[in-house]
């Protein structure tokens, strides 16, 4: 720009305001003009927060003069470039977020404060010129022979946590060979493989893993959307590592990511015995510094994989050739609260923005995923044999109408169990509820332990001896008698996974069950342990919660008991046969996953449903069928979109009443193809102290329903008496909590 032009710097603030704003240069500014992507110190208001740069112009719509300067420039080159800050402005855009929130979202948690940047790469050591002439020195110094013999073999050093792996404790030779001058500290670029040695072979592909692999390797250069639908132990993961593969060959990066940490550690190790790659993980267990030198050796392209969960979407690859999406269908990718983006749908977009392929996989994937393939839009690869001579197993629906149960286990089921455990086989059991009871209650008058802050029972903790509401983690002491009438005959009513693993007990004497859920598995380390034991034939019955349903390997297991998922036919939610089916085929997988055939036995008081007779005699891509029928005869997503703004306030009106103002505020700019629903009360109206009202907005184009939203919501944020009321807009929910 010309010299004598002035030099506005547009900032997103990172605030709750929907604009940006304009500043001018800090005061005594005389360096290179600074760029987007910059953070910067801004005053704002009668306090100074952080912002970003998005745009250098010489124009301004304010008076010039009204203008305040930026207080500091944080950064010495932009965290983000144009195509990373395009991408979240974009996003921020559709999910009406605001810009500055959505930008610091992207960024590592250190970097969200007014932090400097770390150095990039791993700390290390590594021989200055001397060190390099003197290694003839010490022959009485044998553990200073070995630090400066291994420094020797690569010249830019190693890091302190590989020295220590190969030498151990070698503190007290480097600091003696630093005072000689001989090793000096540096920042290492990569850090060690994530395997002890990448091997270039695995197991032969069958014809659908290697049409699957061709098909992705022929579109690498190019935008193209793959589902890779494949039955649970179909070998998913193999084709992943066959393309990362080709693509790291060629000098590109990949960005793996995956729906929860709990699948991250067994994922990179099985990555780095076959991946000689430098692989980095994002993820909210790790430390601040640690994720953040992460993200900054993605960014400057020294990462060639990254494995990350939700968030991971947003960093920085200067070299993206490659993005997979494992479980795409999994409700974690999409953020409930703050910036409620979905991780799999901007994968897409940052796919076709990086012209690069995207492969979305699943053995259940979402209905939306199914509609786009079966439209066209997606590609889709099957994998519809189990990898090895592995079989898929029998699902059975078993009806417990009228039948007596044992520890909520039907006749038919304990025999099955015991025949398998009989034969050295490994059963496991699932049932998703946490906790001893969902209910404790007076057999004398019928009180029942309610949480004071939710429409919610309390669950009963026998162990904890504690009442614990799941909602909002309200917690009381059990009571030894009835707060209503002081009678002592207190009772539980129902089953939770602590009650199971006890009734277990006395039904398998001798037999140890284990129980893994979120309460049994809270100690550092204690997940893996059991999960370890579990894969290796140590425990021959299992029980727990979700937390076993997706990506584990269990060969020994060959029967599956599921119980009590019947509330997923007839749920509130429209979504909830769908999460029920994708469940059940889930942990219907961990069966007969080697040479041992499985069997899946399925409980049900509704085994004449529809849904589930589809599920049951014709698998998973026939109820989804289904469902997409039934979807579309009812106008709902994918042949729909939707907007469901929530509103919540500790005063049981003042949510309501705003959400009807904004209604009305709808009704005067609404065009013909958008609807606006509501306002109703939230499934549960009533949680954590506030009560959460419910207004939707659907049309048939997803275009008519944006052009809605940016006009609505100027008016929404206007309107009066929403000080005691906090709002938020969800844009495509996956829940209607």
């Amino acid at each position: 720009m010309p010299a004598d032009s002035p030099i506005i710097l547009r900032v997103a603030v990172d605030a709750p305001v929907s604009t940006v704003f304009d500043y001018l240069p800090a005061v005594g500014w005389t360096g290179d003009t600074p760029a987007p992507g910059m953070r910067v110190l801004v005053p704002f208001g009668r306090s100074r927060r952080m912002g970003m740069i998005v745009e250098v112009a010489t124009r301004t719509g304010q008076d010039p003069d009204r203008l305040k300067p930026v207080a500091s420039v944080l950064d010495p080159a932009p965290l983000l470039g144009t195509a990373d800050l395009n991408f979240v402005l974009w996003a921020a855009g559709y999910y009406h977020h605001p810009p500055g929130e959505a930008l610091f979202s992207a960024l590592p948690a250190r970097l969200r404060r007014s932090s400097s940047p770390l150095q990039s790469g791993a700390p290390g050591w590594c021989l200055t010129p001397e060190g390099r002439a003197g290694v003839a020195d010490l022959t009485r110094a044998p553990k200073q022979a070995l630090v400066v013999r291994l420094l020797l073999t690569n010249d830019t050093g190693f890091s302190s946590a590989e020295l220590k792996h190969r030498l151990g404790d070698c503190r007290g030779a480097l600091r003696a060979l630093a005072a000689r001058g001989w090793v000096e500290p540096c920042r290492i670029a990569s850090v060690p493989r994530t395997g002890e040695r990448a091997s270039a072979t695995g197991p032969e592909l069958n014809p659908h893993q290697r049409r699957a692999v061709d098909a992705v390797r022929g579109a690498l250069g190019g935008f193209c959307v793959f589902l890779l639908e494949g039955v649970t132990g179909s070998g998913k993961t193999e084709v992943y590592i066959r393309l990362l593969q080709t693509l790291l060959a060629a000098g590109r990066q990949a960005l793996l990511l995956v729906p929860e940490i709990g699948l991250t550690p067994q994922l990179l190790r099985r990555l780095g015995a076959r991946l000689d790659a430098f692989t980095v993980t994002l993820h909210s267990a790790l430390g601040a510094g640690e994720r953040e030198r992460a993200w900054r050796c993605a960014a400057a392209g020294e990462a060639a994989l990254v494995l990350g969960t939700r968030s991971a979407v947003f960093v920085p690859l200067p070299r993206l050739g490659l993005i997979l999406v494992d479980e795409e269908h999994d409700l974690s990718f999409k953020q409930q609260d703050g910036f409620r983006y979905s991780a799999r749908d901007l994968a897409v977009l940052r796919a076709q923005r990086a012209r690069c392929p995207v492969v979305l996989g699943s053995a259940t994937p979402s209905l939306e995923t199914v509609h786009n393939a079966r439209s066209g839009r997606y590609t889709r690869l099957e994998l519809p044999r189990r990898a090895g001579e592995a079989v898929p197993p029998e699902l059975l629906t078993l009806d417990i109408r009228a039948q007596p149960l044992r520890a909520g286990l039907s006749p038919v089921l304990l025999r099955l169990m015991r025949e398998e455990l009989e034969n050295g086989n490994q059963v496991l059991l699932f049932l998703n509820r946490r906790g001893f009871a969902p209910v404790l209650t007076c057999h004398a008058c019928g009180w029942v332990g309610e949480c004071p802050r939710c429409d919610a029972r309390l669950t009963l903790h026998l162990a904890a001896g504690r009442l614990w509401c799941h909602h909002c983690g309200w917690m009381r002491a059990v009571p030894g008698a009835c707060p209503d009438c002081k009678e002592t005959d207190l009772r539980p009513l129902g089953r939770g996974t602590e009650r199971l693993e006890a009734e277990l007990r006395d039904l398998f004497p001798g037999i140890s069950p284990a129980r893994i859920d979120r309460d049994s598995t809270r100690r550092k380390g204690e997940l893996e342990r059991l999960l370890g034991e579990a894969r290796r034939g140590e425990i021959p019955l299992l029980l727990g919660t979700q937390m076993l349903a997706k990506g584990h390997h269990f060969p020994g297991v060959t029967l599956v008991g599921i119980l009590e998922l019947d509330q997923g036919l007839y749920g509130a939610d429209f979504r909830a046969p769908e999460r029920m089916a994708q469940l059940v085929v889930q942990v219907a997988g961990r069966a007969g996953r080697a040479r041992r055939p499985g069997r899946v036995v399925l409980q049900t008081r509704h085994p004449n449903h529809p849904l589930l007779l589809s599920l049951q005699r014709q698998g998973y891509p026939a109820f989804a069928a289904a469902a997409l029928e039934e979807r579309r005869q009812a106008g709902l997503p994918p042949f729909s979109h939707q907007a469901l703004m929530r509103a919540e306030s500790r005063d049981e009106k003042a949510a309501s009443e705003f959400l009807e103002r904004a209604a009305r505020a709808a009704a005067d700019i609404a065009s013909k193809g958008v609807a606006v629903l509501g306002p109703v009360p939230a499934p549960m109206e009533r949680r954590d102290g506030r009560y959460h009202i419910h207004l939707l907005a659907q049309a048939d184009r997803r275009s008519d329903l944006q052009a809605f939203l940016t006009t609505w919501l100027v008016r929404v944020r206007a309107l009066k008496g929403g000080s005691n009321v906090r709002w938020s807009l969800d844009t495509d929910p996956q829940e209607m909590l």
